[in-house]
């Protein structure tokens, strides 16, 4: 299964009135040929509905170049969480992600 299938698609919302909530929302830029992309796919899921207080969305990178740009977004898969007026706090690194590492950065949003 495909992070599209769980997570919201990013072109069907306004961007500024999701940072602009108090609800958390966490963009997730991936694209369909990052290995890392896939080899994270198979835990997102569980996190997705670990963490049922977030909306996820799903950022296709290729298709939205500008708002990675815009974003500083240099690698992926990244995790960027905004809400409250603001960024909250992002995942990037060049390294492989876990499914720990990703379970502890959502963690520390709450």
């Amino acid at each position: 299964m495909s992070m599209k299938d769980y997570m919201k698609d990013i072109k069907d919302h306004d961007l500024a009135a999701l940072k602009q909530a108090d609800a958390i929302s966490v963009l997730v830029f991936s694209a369909n040929w990052c290995p890392d992309c896939r080899f994270i796919e198979p835990f997102m899921e569980r996190l997705v509905h670990k963490y049922q207080a977030y909306t996820f969305y799903y950022v296709d990178r290729d298709e939205h170049i500008e708002l990675a740009q815009e974003w500083m977004i240099m690698g992926i898969p990244s995790f960027v969480a905004i809400g409250k007026g603001q960024e909250l706090g992002r995942f990037v690194s060049k390294l492989r992600k876990s499914e720990a590492e990703i379970d502890a950065f959502l963690a520390s949003l709450q």
